[in-house]
């Protein structure tokens, strides 16, 4: 058996998994009811990879599936890890706008997908490099001949979209090593994930948190619980059916099960421990007396993967002081001023990070990519500090990005949605604050022929995911612009111009 600190791809931990625990449950979707052993993942993905080989897909190519959370997500991604190939996850709530950008952008040449989706993706294809539009009943190998995949860690596995900060969403290239150092860290460190952990994710597998989840069962032997999405209503009762004995959260998750009604089997479950992200400070000690179980505050990017965490040695002193926690061991933290150099102990400034198992780079952006790495460290846009024992307390963002209920959307990408309507002369997008969601989406207009703001929803609609869909809209005369003439947002924060509001609908 191959030591699991001298594995580096997804194809080596596959298989030693699969010798390892070959009987054991790897994963349980609940919604279709369906289980997999490790050895059966072994072989379903071989199966795969074969299918897509004889269809042509190469060394090399980027493959974009858009899928809800089913089994042949995470099967197909493993299956494009043997060949060599790259997956570019497709989020599920995109249109055509937002859609074509990530298609046309990564370059993929085949697509995979369900009926669902099938006529979206063939109606961008004509706007990118597609050449075909699979399903996945269309992926059956002729030949089942075994075949020794093999890879490398620095080899790129992923192609993970991130809503940019100035622009639209930006290409994350991951190679394998990413994914091991994430999961493994989990494993030899808090919480300490062994074979006798069932642990869960509740996001789309779009995003990276299931997929991370994906390898930490490979690297544990823990059974993967894949919830169809978070149902706040019954999150704990799956959790206590499943006999979950750990899971991961981030955004608005917390809140949303605190707002449950409490419930006599509450505290009946047997999870050990939870770690989340961006846990609200004000509600911290609430959420541990609910559950009875502590709630252990962890920092990421898709960027990074995993950075800094809290641990059970920092727990009972920093329950709700926004304390995101220590880097692990194969990261670097400092807090640095605008020039780059570090502050002193206790003040603010930029978050940055270094280490092994990072992104390596935006996909055709070397200019971000520099940006973003510069001075050999990378500057996560994250304002925070750090105190004397090296622990970090989050501050705020530097970024021009909105952040609605977990999802980051970009000011940027939503404006340019916005200007293409031809009413809209011009557009600037900013975030307004939300009791519940943290953020809400924020237009202002100019209109060269009237609309409403109701027409104006409608459209972007169709062009964008649902989540970046203003809430808020100001129909101006006029935009502040700077002396670059760029548009002034601070001003446009701070307006007292008529607001509508589409879920209210009305005027404010």
């Amino acid at each position: 058996m191959i030591p699991l600190e001298e594995v580096d791809d997804l194809v080596t931990l596959l298989r030693r998994a699969a010798a390892q625990w070959p009987d054991r449950v790897a994963w349980i979707f609940d919604e279709p009811g369906r289980r997999f052993t490790f050895a059966e993942v072994e072989q379903r993905s071989t199966s795969l990879a074969l299918a897509l080989l004889e269809l042509g897909v190469a060394h090399g190519d980027r493959v974009a599936v858009m899928l809800r959370n089913e089994p042949e997500f995470p099967l197909l991604w493993l299956a494009l890890a043997k060949i060599g190939a790259v997956l570019v996850p497709v989020n599920t709530g995109y249109r055509e706008f937002d859609g074509a950008h990530v298609l046309r952008h990564s370059g993929a040449r085949f697509a995979v997908t369900s009926p669902e989706f099938t006529g979206l993706l063939d109606r961008i294809a004509p706007e990118t490099a597609l050449e075909r539009v699979l399903t996945v009943s269309e992926l059956r190998a002729e030949s089942l001949a075994a075949s020794q995949f093999e890879a490398a860690g620095e080899q790129p596995v992923n192609i993970q979209y991130t809503s940019g900060t100035t622009g639209a969403p930006k290409g994350c290239v991951l190679p394998h090593r990413y994914w091991l150092t994430l999961a493994r860290g989990l494993v030899t460190d808090f919480p300490a994930i062994s074979p006798e952990d069932t642990i869960l994710t509740a996001q789309p597998f779009h995003y990276i948190d299931p997929q991370w989840n994906v390898v930490l069962g490979l690297v544990s032997g823990a059974a993967l619980v894949v919830l169809d999405r978070f149902h706040p209503s019954t999150f704990w009762d799956k959790v206590r059916e499943h006999h979950v004995t750990w899971f991961y959260c981030l955004g608005l998750m917390p809140t949303l099960l605190l707002r449950n009604p409490e419930s006599a089997v509450d505290r009946e479950h047997e999870v050990r421990a939870i770690s989340a992200s961006a846990i609200p400070p004000d509600l911290h000690a609430a959420l541990e007396k609910r559950w009875g179980v502590p709630w252990f505050e962890a920092f990421g990017m898709t960027e990074t993967g995993g950075d800094l965490r809290m641990s059970e040695v920092d727990h009972d002193e920093l329950v709700g002081t926004g304390c995101i926690g220590r880097p692990i061991r194969e990261r670097e933290a400092m807090i640095v001023d605008e020039s780059g150099k570090p502050v002193p102990r206790g003040q603010t400034g930029e978050l940055v990070l270094r280490g092994v198992g990072l992104m390596h780079g935006y996909h055709e952006d070397p200019e971000a990519t520099a940006r973003a790495f510069r001075s050999g460290w990378f500057h996560t846009g994250d304002l925070a500090t750090m105190d004397v024992r090296g622990r970090v307390f989050y501050v705020g963002r530097t970024k021009d990005m909105i952040r609605r209920s977990g999802e980051n959307i970009s000011a940027d990408e939503v404006e340019r949605a916005l200007l293409l309507h031809p009413s809209v002369r011009l557009a600037a997008v900013v975030a307004a604050p939300d009791e519940l969601r943290g953020e809400e989406v924020k237009a202002f207009v100019v209109l060269a022929q009237h609309a409403t703001p109701h027409q104006l929803a409608e459209f972007c609609a169709e062009k964008l995911a649902y989540f970046k869909v203003p809430r808020y809209w100001v129909i101006a005369d006029s935009l502040p612009l700077t002396p670059s003439e760029r548009v002034a947002k601070g001003q446009l924060r701070e307006s007292a111009l008529p607001t509508y509001d589409r879920v209210r609908r009305t005027w404010c």
